[in-house]
């Protein structure tokens, strides 16, 4: 531990050094009387005073939460013996609070275990440690300091929107799973009869139909597939106001999908696309759900002025006939021309507006006011873009459920002939 002497005890070592040398000198016996109380507490802080050797470890009880969630540290100490007071502290990011504000909290000497319990306010991959302790002699002359336990890790995942429907892509992929495919073949969906042809098998045979015309008639299905699911985010850039802002929706909207499309057996892929580029296959399962969400933890936003375009990323991140959904704030032309390239490699493409407008101050002078038009004549041209593309952009604005948007895009598609490129 790293020992300090406190101001006491260096302000008494003085008057008593100071008494004594001017009482020697001038011959008063009273000055030597008046500093020897200074001298002899300082003597005897000195020679009283036994150094503790205080260790510790720092525990959570998991290492995995989400949002909104208490998670239990545990500090064990041993070794405060010589201390008359032990000061403990565990330094958190602004993301973590303490129930109850005990954080710092003075224990006695014989205290051995402190806990924590930890409030998650907002998701984040954090390291919780280590506690900085301090202990305190008798006489306040002497303080030591020291840090314990090693940095324990923790996730807190971002808390999801419960969607009662999702967007369905065009076209399906060839692997089993829970989507209906619009092509014939077997399956346990009902698509049409035919002429029976040789090397049909007799349990497809309609003998209702059959009875009818004279004729063997089979029935046709349409097959149970699953499809590929790529979020694309945009992250060159973000509007934020406090701790909530266009990245912090994003990563909820991408949180929110991927856990509802890996439910449906679905492939989710994530692909960041900004000053720092990242990437996650597509793949299915609860791995793959923790993959992305770890993922999603990390992204931040780099400042970068490099010019990028799709073909940065690799071919196998975006696989044939995926399902792209793009989430975006509007904010870099970069991520439209890349989007819209996307689109003209004939990709089924949905693009959801990650509103800024709630995180932006209102304009309080005429040059904001006119920076801040300026700026809405460019996200239009940024949207109009996207239109001419063919491209469906619906806005998603903080507050708002997440599956009305997806209903709005569903519509849209119901009333639009899909564009090929």
């Amino acid at each position: 531990m790293t020992r300090t002497d406190s101001p006491r005890l260096v302000g008494y070592a003085g008057l008593a050094a100071v008494g004594l040398m001017t009482g020697l000198v001038a011959g008063r016996v009273e000055l030597v009387a008046l500093a020897a109380p200074f001298a002899l507490a300082a003597a005897l802080g000195a020679s009283l005073t036994r150094q503790p050797q205080i260790t510790g470890t720092l525990t959570l009880d998991r290492e995995r939460a989400l949002e909104d969630e208490d998670v239990l540290a545990t500090l064990e100490l041993t070794g405060a013996e010589g201390a008359a007071r032990v000061d403990v502290l565990l330094p958190l990011p602004d993301e973590l609070t303490t129930r109850g504000g005990g954080n710092p909290v003075a224990l006695r000497p014989d205290v051995e275990r402190l806990e924590l319990t930890l409030h998650c306010v907002r998701w984040g991959a954090f390291r919780v440690g280590p506690a900085i302790v301090r202990a305190r002699d008798a006489l306040g002359f002497h303080t030591w300091e020291s840090e314990l336990g090693a940095p324990r890790p923790l996730r807190v995942y971002p808390s999801v929107e419960t969607m009662r429907a999702l967007l369905e892509p065009l076209e399906t992929q060839v692997y089993i799973g829970n989507q209906v495919a619009r092509t014939r073949g077997d399956g346990i969906e009902f698509a049409d009869i035919r002429e029976w042809t040789p090397g049909d098998r007799v349990r497809r045979v309609n003998w209702r139909a059959s009875a009818r015309r004279g004729d063997l008639w089979v029935n046709e299905q349409h097959p149970e597939r699953n499809t590929d699911i790529v979020l694309f985010l945009d992250t060159f850039s973000d509007v934020s106001l406090g701790p909530r802002g266009t990245l912090d929706l994003t990563v909820r909207a991408a949180a929110s999908l991927a856990h509802r499309y890996l439910q449906r057996k679905d492939r989710v892929g994530v692909v960041s696309f900004g000053g720092f580029l990242s990437w996650l296959l597509p793949a299915s399962g609860t791995r793959q759900l923790y993959r992305i969400v770890d993922s999603l933890l990390q992204m931040g936003i780099v400042l970068s002025f490099a010019a990028k375009n799709i073909d940065v990323l690799p071919p196998r991140t975006l696989p044939p006939r995926a399902l792209v959904l793009a989430l975006t704030p509007l904010l870099d032309a970069r991520s439209t021309g890349a989007l819209v390239a996307l689109r003209a490699r004939g990709f089924d493409l949905v693009v959801v507006e990650i509103s800024p407008l709630p995180f932006v101050e209102p304009q309080r002078d005429e040059l904001s006011g006119l920076s801040y038009r300026l700026w809405s004549l460019s996200r239009d041209a940024q949207r109009d873009q996207y239109e001419r593309a063919g491209i469906p952009i619906v806005p998603w604005t903080e507050g708002e459920a997440l599956d009305a948007v997806i209903e709005e895009v569903r519509t849209y598609r119901r009333h639009a002939r899909p564009a090929r490129a």
